[in-house]
């Protein structure tokens, strides 16, 4: 493969997580011109997947999106949403395949745009046969709406009856190098069915940055104190291999998952344009072996 093969290849897997654009519900003093400013930032640079949903703002985030991408080529890069939370019903879960078709062509109108890339059940429902949810959005990439089927937050027993005519092409789920459950958990049935793995929180809420030290462990309680401290001194082999590169943590920690033959893309989110910057400069890191296997020895534990 040719540096330049390479390099594309890289970029291919680098995307950006939209919860931030638009996202009023979720986060406290968002504005609206940052999250234009950051979708045109990311599709400035070489991000080639945003990757956002219906409850990022209950469409606010697909809205915003869709006024950006007008002033860009459509076939250079690719658009992921999801859905599942109804608006008619106080958001409760919902899977039904009327739902979900509806929801494809309001986050179609939202969008602005002929087709969605991926589109995601956000979540499961309790009653909903998972493999007729899928089938009915089978038929949407059929008839060209969507381009690819997607579930996220399903266990894997749920996949694998959502998969049951083989109509999964990707699953999105919480992963990080402090959270790999995923590993054991779902990669081998993934891998084996050929269905794609896109991980969330993949800086873990930000602990993966390098920003905390042990006197933070409290804010972490997911983790025990011993758990605590092994992430810290992980994270100080980390800046090591960082500094070879000229780079952050975190950055460093991105290009270990765009090096990972199990990812198919990696989303970190961005509060503004300068982050986005931020996380494109990953693509610049090359990762030797050792050094990924460094990185990789030092979390085994999690």
């Amino acid at each position: 493969m040719s540096h330049n093969q390479k390099e594309s290849s890289k970029a291919v897997k680098l995307g950006i997580g939209t919860n931030k654009v638009g996202g009023h519900n979720l986060f406290e003093g968002l504005k609206d011109e940052d999250g234009f400013d950051i979708v045109r930032e990311a599709l400035d640079s070489q991000v080639q997947m945003i990757d956002t949903a219906y409850m990022y703002g209950l469409g606010r985030s697909e809205e915003i999106i869709g006024e950006v991408i007008k002033n860009y080529s459509r076939s250079s890069f690719k658009i992921a949403t999801k859905a599942a939370q109804d608006p008619d019903n106080d958001l409760k879960i919902n899977n039904t395949p009327t739902f979900l078709k509806k929801a494809v062509d309001d986050a179609l109108a939202r969008l602005q745009t002929d087709y969605i890339d991926i589109f995601y059940i956000h979540f499961p429902d309790e009653n909903t046969p998972k493999d007729e949810a899928v089938a009915a959005l089978n038929d949407l990439k059929k008839s060209g709406k969507i381009r690819a089927v997607g579930v996220s937050n399903f266990s894997l027993e749920q996949i694998k009856e959502a998969n049951k005519n083989g109509q999964v092409d990707y699953v999105e789920d919480a992963y990080s190098l402090v959270h790999r459950e995923a590993e054991n958990k779902l990669w081998p049935y993934l891998q084996e069915n050929h269905i794609g793995f896109v991980p969330y929180f993949p800086l873990a809420s930000g602990l993966l940055t390098g920003k905390y030290s042990l006197a933070d462990a409290d804010k972490f309680d997911q983790f025990t104190k011993e758990q605590f401290e092994t992430i810290v001194s992980a994270l100080k082999l980390v800046e090591k291999i960082a500094e070879n590169h000229n780079a952050s943590i975190s950055q460093t920690i991105l290009a270990w998952y765009i090096a990972n033959p199990s990812i198919s893309a990696v989303i970190p989110g961005a509060r503004n344009a300068s982050q986005v910057t931020n996380n494109v400069t990953t693509l610049n890191i090359d990762l030797t072996e050792t050094e990924y296997q460094q990185i990789d020895t030092a979390f085994e534990n999690f």
